[in-house]
């Protein structure tokens, strides 16, 4: 835990990458969610 609050507050660079890293996540679990209700309005085959 404390190798994380160094990274996170120890340095601007830190605090960058882990902008960076959750933003990644965050635009995934968007597509991800978008994909899922599309393929749930989709009219059945």
């Amino acid at each position: 835990m404390e190798f994380w609050l160094n990274l996170l507050f120890g340095n601007a660079i830190g605090l960058s990458s882990m902008i960076v890293i959750f933003g990644a996540l965050l635009m995934i679990c968007a597509m991800g969610g978008f994909f899922v209700y599309q393929a749930m309005k989709a009219p059945q085959a």
